[in-house]
């Protein structure tokens, strides 16, 4: 064991110091102008005060969670020139309306051409009708396939994850697709790299696309040239710049490996060290991963040419990705999904939502952060008051006080509602998943909070009857033995100052 070193890392922090000043610059200018006019003249006062009624009627009828409308509405009603200034640059997604129309044209592309494996939905409502709407609403109103005909993998230590990917990428023959929202580039790295360096040598085509905020702290602009001197085509997600735009704060928060149209990796983990115990700024970091085989890696793929494609000035031939699909023995029903921030849909919220609402017996969850809307609080909360034993796992030592300091805020009233809340005692949780009565489970990137569920771009799996539904069960009950329950202390009531200023901390919860 080592400790963190990641002083030692050439990385851009100083880059995204520079461009978080120029930002907040050009906040405070325009602010201050807008204050200035407002004071100048009483017409452009009533302007402002009728412009922030009528904004503030239209963030209420939006179709939004509420936490965002009510820190909207507050900070427009109480300041409404600084309020005006802040929605028209952080709240107005139509900001991003070129954007949006680009990932929409290639969402359509690459998804149009997946489809079900034939009779598998109907197979499964033969088998359990609850399970099969919940792959319904990703098949039918979101477009991510059910498919049969795949093998999937669980590793509880992510660690083993990457020494199987290690082990795939090595055997790739026609190419390697890598997506991650943080790469570093130290030990566990430096072994990828020698084998990605060696394969594109081969004349296997590499991409590697990682983004710029994920990375920031890792790498700096000079990985992206020592990977193209290699041979690896690399791309940043999203680069941070100094210049005021909404989109800055959509990050790639995906994890995906494709190799061959074959294989596929998914899970919690990115390509650090920390993720792998070889450093241990947080204790030990507890991660999970997935390995795809067969007919559903089409879709993980699908979700890499769109990221990929999305900075293209012209579409590439994505048939030709497509030709090695492989459809193995059944093994349970499996559909991988992907989350937007630039849609009107939050399907990993939603996929949640409906596991929470489908268990009957139990329902065992771990999640980094927990900071929940009030929908999904009540659902917990009603799942727990059925009789569903709900136990929820988050960290013992946390990677941010602040955000630690507001997942905690949310415990009291999930444990008088019955919820039993554990933290990892060892050290950091960051695996996402979720398991419903050990017969369905979501694993991915997506965590409980509203960066993961609203503004990131995220991914997951959706599994029903498979035998890594199973190896998830048997790593929660080994997880739990290692945790420590707090439900009791969180049921007590609190003193009035410590719930005054978790009530503040939640009401920013949704800019966190």
């Amino acid at each position: 064991m080592r400790s963190e070193q990641k002083g030692n890392v050439k990385n851009s922090v100083g880059r995204l110091a520079l461009a978080a000043l120029a930002i907040i610059a050009q906040i405070v200018w325009l602010v201050y102008i807008a204050l200035k006019l407002n004071k100048y003249s009483t017409v452009i006062s009533l302007c402002s005060s009728l412009i922030a009624l009528l904004l503030v009627l239209k963030i209420y009828s939006k179709r939004t969670n509420s936490a965002f409308k009510t820190l909207w509405i507050i900070l427009i009603l109480v300041f409404p020139v600084m309020g005006i200034s802040f929605y028209f640059l952080f709240g107005n997604k139509h900001a991003t309306s070129y954007i949006r129309r680009k990932f929409s044209s290639l969402h359509d592309a690459l998804f149009s051409g997946l489809c079900d494996d034939s009779g598998a939905l109907s197979e499964l409502s033969a088998d359990d009708r609850y399970a099969a709407n919940q792959f319904r609403y990703l098949s039918g109103h979101e477009g991510f396939p059910v498919r049969a005909g795949t093998s999937v993998r669980f590793f509880a230590d992510a660690a083993d994850g990457f020494e199987a990917q290690l082990c795939d990428i090595a055997r790739a023959e026609k190419y390697i697709f890598m997506e991650y929202h943080a790469v570093e580039d130290m030990e566990s790295f430096s072994r990828l790299f020698e084998i990605l360096a060696q394969k594109a040598a081969n004349g296997v085509e590499v991409r590697l696309l990682y983004d710029d905020v994920g990375s920031i702290g890792f790498v700096n602009f000079g990985f992206v040239k020592k990977m193209r001197q290699s041979g690896i085509r690399c791309k940043v997600f999203n680069p941070v710049l100094p210049v005021l735009q909404i989109f800055m704060n959509n990050r790639d928060h995906r994890k995906i490996t494709v190799i061959d149209g074959r294989v596929a990796f998914t899970g919690g983990y990115n390509l650090a060290d920390e993720y792998f115990n070889i450093t241990h700024p947080y204790g030990r970091w507890k991660d999970t991963g997935l390995r795809l085989e067969g007919d559903a890696v089409h879709s993980l793929l699908a979700m890499f040419l769109e990221m990929w494609d999305c900075t293209e000035k012209s579409a590439e031939n994505f048939e030709k990705y497509f030709c090695n699909n492989v459809s193995l023995p059944q093994d349970g029903f499996v559909a991988p999904y992907a989350d937007s921030p630039l849609d009107n849909s939050c399907v990993g919220e939603n996929v949640y939502l409906n596991l929470i609402k489908s268990a009957a017996h139990y329902l065992y969850i771990t999640t980094p952060y927990l900071i929940i809307s009030d929908e999904m609080n009540r659902e917990l909360t009603l799942a727990a008051q059925r009789g569903v034993d709900v136990r929820i796992i988050t960290p013992g030592i946390p990677d941010k006080k602040l955000i630690y300091r507001v997942t905690r805020s949310y415990y009291p009233a999930l444990a008088r509602a019955g919820v039993r809340i554990f933290e990892y005692t060892p050290g950091f949780m960051h695996a996402k998943q979720m398991l419903a009565d050990g017969k369905t489970a979501a694993v991915g990137t997506i965590n409980l909070d509203y960066r993961s569920l609203y503004h990131h771009f995220e991914n997951g799996v959706l599994m029903h009857g498979c035998r890594a539904v199973n190896d998830i069960l048997r790593d929660f009950e080994d997880t739990f033995a290692k945790c420590c329950e707090v439900t009791e202390k969180y049921s007590q009531d609190r003193f009035a100052v410590t719930r005054g200023i978790d009530c503040i901390l939640r009401l920013a919860a949704p800019l966190l």
